[in-house]
């Protein structure tokens, strides 16, 4: 977290001095277009997949810099699990979804005027110091309202002596198999975002996509299990993921050992939350 009022450190010796703006931020330009050429040359603007891993970027970002973020995401997955279990309706899950959205969206805009306000000034001054409080403000506004949202949906269920915590879940599978990919793709994030090994969508430890592959094999399997043809079902929905792992690997986006780990990963998320509240 920045301190409030203050910004990034007096440029080094050979930077474009700070009395000159128009040069600063032409030498930002610059350096910023080395960067991109150094890995290759620039995608085409309005690239559909630079646009989601750029995106994605920034949420691993926030994710592996500001500690708050990692509070407000796993104090989420916790929420959304409670929910599943208690047997949330519909639109309770909306709601509460849309209280956590409020509270990791304003965690984010607080760090990107930061980030921003850091790169235009260098010195203290205090419109710098109202900008950054007001964002933090923002932040804190959104979680008070989430906290008042989480009692007001929690507390009928919690209340309720007769009520059977893991009925929810067994008589409807579909919302576990939503939870389950969202904590595996949660969990591919976290691991990326602290290794700080390749990029959302492309390389690294471990391969989501694999994860999320697997992830939703394993699902397949154990919800098909009764059904007539269970075992073609699964090997079906294996060979599907085994393709899926097999393209990153060919292409040259993971090693045989991050898609392995991500199909660990995403195996593992899916039997444990089946066998907890399956």
């Amino acid at each position: 977290m920045t301190s409030r009022g203050t910004a990034n450190p007096p440029p080094a010796p050979g930077d474009t001095p700070p009395g000159d703006p128009d040069g600063r931020r032409r030498s930002r330009v610059s350096r910023l277009l080395r960067n991109r050429s150094s890995g290759g040359s620039l995608p085409k603007q309005g690239s559909l997949r630079w646009s989601f891993t750029w995106a994605f970027e920034g949420v691993v970002y926030v994710l592996r810099t500001q500690r708050n973020m990692q509070l407000h995401v796993g104090t989420a997955a916790v929420a959304l699990v409670l929910a599943l279990v208690l047997d949330f309706t519909r639109l309770e899950l909306a709601v509460l979804l849309g209280a956590i959205s409020l509270v990791l969206v304003a965690e984010m805009f607080n760090t990107a005027i930061e980030a921003a306000v850091d790169a235009v000034v260098e010195t203290y001054h205090p419109l710098v110091k109202v900008a950054k409080d007001v964002s933090a403000g923002a932040v804190l506004v959104a979680a008070v309202n989430a906290i008042a949202v989480a009692y007001f949906l929690f507390y009928r269920h919690i209340a309720d002596p007769t009520g059977d915590l893991g009925i929810g879940v067994r008589r409807a599978p579909t919302e576990l198999v939503v939870v389950i990919l969202f904590v595996t793709i949660i969990a591919v994030l976290a691991i990326k975002a602290y290794t700080g090994r390749g990029n959302p969508l492309r390389g690294g430890l471990p391969s989501g996509h694999a994860a999320a592959a697997f992830a939703a094999w394993a699902s397949i399997t154990i919800i098909a299990d009764p059904l007539r043809y269970a075992t073609l079902v699964s090997l079906l929905a294996f060979l599907m993921a085994l393709m899926v792992a097999q393209s990153r690997v060919e292409a040259g986006i993971h090693s045989v050992l991050e898609v392995g780990a991500g199909a660990v990963l995403g195996t593992g998320v899916a039997v444990v939350a089946f066998q907890v509240w399956g």
